[in-house]
């Protein structure tokens, strides 16, 4: 195996998450203005992506700031999942997945509390890559460079071996500024064009 290795974001990347208007039509149905539901939120949404509250917690303030009982929130949470959780996006996993003997492989997600549970279960990434590391379980969100430095400590890699693969250019170019090679996601052929690059680079590899 060579020294190199590529880091992936999972929602807009190996997940296809296209936004389904879920908070909308909770709003037509509640008869809330638009944007109620970010706005009452969005401090729960911003905790919850950096390991703040619980689920529990979660449910709890749903309840209460938006005024649901509790098969209310059971419905209202199964909506924020469907999207959040997308659609896998195969060709990419499926090249991947025959990387694995030949890099390291690693995710870098900015997440939410549970959803490495949903994910495992509805897509193995588990099993994918060597390590996953999800911001509500560090505590830090990207483009924050500590989000890079644990995920380079946990998989055991230097930076300027890494190749980090995003669809936000902010994170993309906060990987740059953290030492790795960085790619901004925009399709499949694009992004394993560049993996291929990175990879064919170093002498033990050919693609």
């Amino acid at each position: 195996m060579n020294s190199r290795c590529i880091i992936l974001d999972i929602g807009g990347v190996l997940e296809i998450s296209p936004p389904t208007g879920w908070e909308q039509r909770w709003e037509l149905r509640l008869g809330l203005p638009p944007g109620t539901v970010h706005e009452r939120l969005e401090d729960v949404w911003q905790a919850g992506s950096v390991g703040r509250v619980s689920e529990r917690e979660v449910h709890e303030r749903v309840a209460a700031d938006l005024r649901l009982d509790a098969s209310q929130v059971d419905a209202f949470m199964a909506d924020l999942w469907a999207e959040y959780l997308g659609t896998p996006n195969e060709e990419l996993i499926a090249y991947v997945r025959g990387l694995r003997r030949h890099c390291k492989l690693g995710i870098l997600s900015n997440s939410f509390v549970g959803a490495r549970e949903r994910e495992t279960a509805l897509y193995h990434f588990d099993e994918l890559v060597d390590q996953i590391v999800y911001s509500h379980e560090i505590g830090v969100s990207k483009p924050d460079p500590r989000a890079f430095e644990a995920t380079c400590a946990g998989l055991g890699v230097r930076p300027k071996d890494c190749l980090f693969i995003d669809d936000v250019a902010v994170n993309v170019e906060a990987s740059r500024e953290a030492g790795m090679q960085g790619h901004l996601f925009k399709d499949n052929a694009q992004a394993m064009a560049c993996i291929a690059s990175h990879l064919s680079s170093a002498p033990s590899f050919s693609v």
